[in-house]
């Protein structure tokens, strides 16, 4: 889950994190209340900054400089409903003005390419980190860091020294990449980056954006957590999954996509891409039903797919292992008769492994007229890749 920045500056200081005052406000007015209480810790000067999951605020108008408060309403009412990247504005942040006298950039991820952590951190922090990254690579430390050990004294020296801050500057900013990674640690986090960590013309650091992203699969000890999800932004299709306990993504394509393991997901859908490339069509989301996926299941899964509008057509890639093939018929079976006249699209079967003659048998006997079986896997993706077209 991807936090908005003024929850990640929460979090931040919660933890000890050296933040500015910040507040949120979803009127024009209510912005006018935070920068009447905030500016008056900053002369008067607020910074209004739309909340929005996505980079590229600044270039697009969604961060704004307010030297009075009439000027922090003005700013509010232009950014409140702006679409930035296909994200509408519903909130602005309402932030502390600072005497900024120096950028930098800070930031600690799963590198799970190497089953660690990655530290990286420049002395040249602002927007474009991406193209610094790019054009200047050598201008961006990166550091393992063991994740049994994390950010000590010892590797945080290690970090600023490699980004190359000289001693005073090190001093200040290698206890702060102390606290981060704690937030990092104790908030079960995938992402924390502060884009920009800035020093203060007073000497202070601060960190002044945030971005964290909390690992979903750590839920289960992280109870608070739930009250940071955006309920507004969510997808009504991923939220009705969450609540069954599948495993779905919402993509932007016409073919739903059914499959049991990730791996088998992840091959069905590059299939599906493939085949589709002749028609037109593309998978139009992941859901994954496990290993272990009974007729119950399956049938939630196919009701979730059915309910896309943007779904022509089906495809369901299952070979029997822990779910067995005639575990999975049933449960298309059953899907469709509880759904009836509503359910209209086609839907393409492809079973393979244990108990497939069974589970076809199951299928050919029921006799849908929405339900073809294939028996190859390529011959399936584009048989529903077909369909999906003639549904335009």
């Amino acid at each position: 889950m991807d936090l908005f920045e003024y929850q990640a500056r929460d979090v931040f200081e919660k933890h000890g994190v050296p933040v500015l005052a910040g507040a949120v406000a979803t009127t024009p007015e209510e912005a006018r209340a935070a920068a009447e209480e905030i500016g008056a810790k900053s002369g008067g000067v607020t910074v209004v900054k739309a909340q929005v999951k996505t980079g590229g605020r600044g270039k697009a108008g969604g961060v704004k400089v307010a030297k009075s408060l009439d000027e922090a309403e003005d700013a509010a009412r232009q950014i409140l409903g702006m679409d930035i990247k296909g994200h509408t504005v519903h909130k602005v942040m309402i932030a502390q003005g600072a005497q900024i006298d120096e950028e930098y950039y800070f930031s600690i991820l799963l590198d799970r390419a190497n089953r660690s952590y990655l530290a990286m951190c420049s002395k040249e922090g602002g927007m474009d980190i991406e193209q610094l990254a790019e054009e200047r690579p050598e201008a961006l430390a990166k550091i393992e860091v063991d994740p049994n050990v994390g950010i000590d004294d010892a590797k945080a020296q290690e970090i600023v020294e490699a980004a190359g801050f000289d001693a005073e500057t090190a001093a200040k900013v290698a206890p702060v990449l102390k606290t981060l990674w704690t937030v990092y640690h104790d908030e079960d986090a995938t992402l924390v980056e502060v884009n920009p960590l800035v020093k203060t013309e007073a000497g202070d650091i601060v960190a002044l954006d945030g971005k964290v992203t909390l690992d979903a699969n750590a839920d289960f000890r992280q109870p608070d957590h739930a009250a940071l999800e955006d309920e507004k932004a969510a997808d009504p299709l991923e939220a009705k999954a969450k609540e069954k306990d599948l495993n779905y993504v919402k993509l932007d394509g016409n073919v739903g996509v059914i499959g049991n393991g990730a791996g088998l997901m992840m091959s069905t859908l590059d299939v599906v891409a493939y085949a589709g490339e002749q028609f037109g069509a593309s998978p139009a989301n992941f859901l994954d039903i496990g290993g272990g996926a009974s007729a119950e299941v399956m049938a939630d899964g196919l009701d979730i797919i059915l309910g896309d509008e943007q779904v022509k057509s089906v495809f369901v890639n299952v070979f029997g292992g822990i779910t067995a093939c005639d575990a999975v018929a049933n449960g298309i079976v059953g899907a469709l008769k509880t759904l009836g006249d509503s359910a209209t699209k086609p839907i393409v079967v492809r079973l393979d492994g244990n108990n497939v003659d069974e589970g076809r048998r199951i299928l050919a006997e029921f006799d849908h007229p929405l339900v073809t079986i294939e028996e190859s896997m390529d011959g399936a993706a584009a048989k529903a890749a077909e369909l999906a077209a003639a549904a335009k």
